[in-house]
């Protein structure tokens, strides 16, 4: 798809620019709304020894501003690929990604790594901390590679910390830590420049019922302040704490549920589980 076919396309990408900050109208008009991530027909395959393998095909999603939205599926559903496609740390073969409005077509790796450094935090199931740098080093590395200044740096990773019950391991070397410390300290790496949009990409995976359950309540606490979240996991109790589940199988959407406040049940957006069975290649 072209930048001209999909709705919402800007045609400023400059490294600089403030995705938010384009107007649809004459100047001085306010911006329209834009999902903060709009996807379009986005298709990867992955190339190994075997034969490839199409991991996301032509997957249509958007994404609200303060919505938390889990994505679910078995195992080589797509799931992970499609939150790198996202984050911009894989490239679709085709298909068109927009955030905040703002085509990201011709975004090279330089503008995706400001893009990510600025407005895009990422948690890993493997946490991805640096193993020689203390825990306060791998909190205010982003913030200083995003242009902060140390003294408000060193105050913002202060705060994370106090607030995600790691005060006193300012010094701890992240092989000195649980498991589920590790993952708190990712995820104050993460927020620590107040992103746009959290994606977690199975932040729990590698956690005891505990550390699930504390990533849970942590996740469901930012998300209750309004931040936006695409969460990628295997886990039921993850996936609950969402405003809206996508399910993929093959690589595909096939179901779309708005959850309903009140426990009521579900609102379905997409085709249904039942999709599956029409799906065709």
């Amino acid at each position: 798809m072209s930048r001209a076919e999909a709705p919402d396309a800007h045609s400023d990408n400059r490294s600089d620019a403030h995705p938010g900050a384009h107007a649809d109208g004459a100047p001085g008009t306010p911006p329209a709304a834009h999902p903060i991530v709009r996807a379009r027909e986005l298709v990867k395959t992955h190339h190994g020894e075997g034969a490839p393998v199409k991991a996301v095909r032509g997957v249509d999603l958007d994404i609200e501003r303060g919505e938390f939205v889990a994505v679910t599926g078995p195992s080589g559903a797509g799931k992970s690929t499609l939150l790198h496609l996202l984050g911009g740390l894989q490239r679709p073969d085709s298909g068109g990604i927009w955030f905040d409005g703002t085509s990201l077509d011709s975004y090279g790796e330089a503008q995706w790594a400001v893009l990510r450094r600025r407005r895009i935090g990422i948690v890993f199931q493997f946490f991805n901390l640096v193993s020689n740098l203390t825990v306060a080093d791998n909190v205010e590395l982003p913030a200083l590679l995003a242009g902060r200044g140390p003294k408000r740096a060193r105050a913002d990773r202060a705060e994370l910390l106090e607030e995600l019950g790691l005060a006193g391991k300012e010094r701890s070397m992240p092989g000195e830590l649980s498991g589920g410390e590790q993952q708190r300290v990712a995820l104050a790496r993460a927020l620590v420049n107040h992103p746009d949009l959290l994606l977690a990409d199975e932040p729990a995976g590698s956690l005891d019922s505990k550390g699930t359950r504390e990533v849970l309540r942590l996740l469901s606490r930012f998300h209750a302040r309004g931040q936006t979240i695409l969460l990628v996991t295997h886990d039921a109790r993850l996936a609950s704490a969402a405003d809206r589940v996508i399910s993929l199988f093959d690589g595909r959407v096939v179901d779309d549920a708005v959850l309903d406040a009140d426990g009521d049940g579900a609102r379905r957006r997409g085709t249904g589980v039942a999709g599956v069975l029409e799906l065709k290649d």
